[in-house]
């Protein structure tokens, strides 16, 4: 099967390693990584999916998997962060961002990263990679709810220049925004020394 792309983030693709040497590969997502996806899905831990989706889910509905198979790159970014090991890509964390129909200069944004990859710097990164995309392209806010409970993602935002404050509507939810400083042009990255 072959598919089209149109303006496919080269500029997004990058390596980057972690403090122990390991070498993770972040790109923005193909249709043809919905089964990656599946299994990053599949692999989270209960409180890792419900952190995520913000309620106990075993599975996701297959409109929500076709949702996130058609990232356009545009309106909605979606990177994946993979290792290779003897059989193949494992997909090790995401981070996406969808442009707010109502006010194109807001984004919603999620991220997960697999049980086994956290405490490496993963989530920062692929924030960051997000976070300068989006400024690049004319956003210039970010937003996301979480769970008061999940401290890993507070503590991220927190850490990352986020506001973080309570739900009005819904007290075991956290608001999270950051305004994004301008950027002229895309993001360009460097590989990070070996």
């Amino acid at each position: 099967m072959t598919y089209t792309i149109p303006r496919y983030p080269v500029h997004l693709i990058d390596v980057m390693r972690v403090a122990d040497g390991r070498r993770i590969t972040i790109r923005p997502t193909l249709p043809q990584d919905l089964g990656l996806q599946r299994e990053f899905f599949r692999s989270l831990s209960p409180s890792a999916r419900y952190d995520r989706f913000m309620t106990a889910i075993n599975e996701l509905p297959e409109s929500l998997w076709e949702r996130f198979a058609s990232a356009d790159h545009r309106t909605h970014l979606a990177l994946l962060a993979e290792v290779f090991d003897g059989s193949g890509e494992v997909m090790i964390g995401e981070a996406r961002y969808v442009v707010d129909e109502r006010d194109p200069s807001t984004c919603e944004f999620a991220v997960a990263v697999a049980d086994r990859w956290r405490a490496c710097g993963l989530g920062r990164e692929l924030l960051y990679r997000l976070e300068r995309q989006a400024a690049a392209s004319g956003i210039r806010r970010m937003v996301a709810d979480t769970l008061i409970a999940n401290k890993a993602m507070i503590g991220l935002a927190a850490c990352t220049g986020y506001i973080v404050r309570a739900n009005r509507d819904d007290a075991k939810l956290a608001k999270l925004e950051k305004i994004l400083m301008s950027l002229s042009a895309p993001l360009l990255l460097q590989p990070q020394a070996a």
